[in-house]
């Protein structure tokens, strides 16, 4: 009866060690994000848009870097420059790993964010980072793509609405595959290693 408990003992522990070590393996191969893994999904996969300097853009543009794409629009008074600041900062962590991060910004108000604006705009935050521009009855279709939400909110006079909006942000990994949702607020910090993450595999 002993040597059977003994026996019955020695064979859990195996499996609880093989377990283990099973466990161990799966968390060294799975990145460990900051932001929401969206790996394989089926939304904001791509984009073709005109730049702040006039140029056609898309993902492929940008092939080799980790991109960040935030949708905004510049007379944003809280969320939009306190996430482009993030971005700005993030790119100073990564040090000489910067020059791999490119920082996009989609205007939301393609009636008063015209290219001049948003040149002097981005330039506040990182004069490589761009804002990328859809004439106004193609924005609905890409918004839709990437599941943003925004809203026109009336002010005052005609002239001085604000914009309603989703806050997060979309992360490439340098295939220009889509990788992660950075969620509003997570901090320079966060987004600076999840995208060292990405250089790195």
């Amino acid at each position: 009866m002993g040597n059977s408990n003994l026996t019955r003992r020695r064979t859990l522990l195996a499996g609880t060690c093989a377990l283990a070590l099973t466990l161990v393996a799966c968390s060294e191969n799975k990145p460990a994000f900051t932001g929401i893994d969206i790996t394989g999904a089926n939304y904001a996969t791509g984009f073709s848009l005109v730049d702040h300097n006039g140029q056609p853009r898309t993902l492929a543009d940008f092939k080799g870097k980790v991109v960040v794409l935030f949708f905004g629009f510049t007379q944003c008074p809280d969320v939009c420059p306190t996430s482009m600041i993030e971005m700005a900062e993030a790119k100073r962590l990564l040090g000489p790993d910067g020059d791999r991060f490119q920082g996009l910004f989609v205007s939301i108000d393609p009636e008063r964010d015209t290219p001049e604006i948003m040149r002097e705009y981005m330039g506040s935050f990182d004069p490589s980072f761009l804002a990328l521009y859809a004439e106004p009855d193609k924005l609905p279709e890409v918004a839709k793509s990437f599941r943003i939400h925004y809203k026109k909110v009336a002010g005052p006079t005609p002239t001085s609405y604000t914009m309603d909006h989703s806050a997060g942000s979309y992360v490439y990994d340098p295939q220009g595959r889509i990788r992660l949702y950075n969620r509003y607020g997570t901090g320079p910090q966060a987004l600076a290693n999840d995208i060292k993450l990405l250089l790195d595999q």
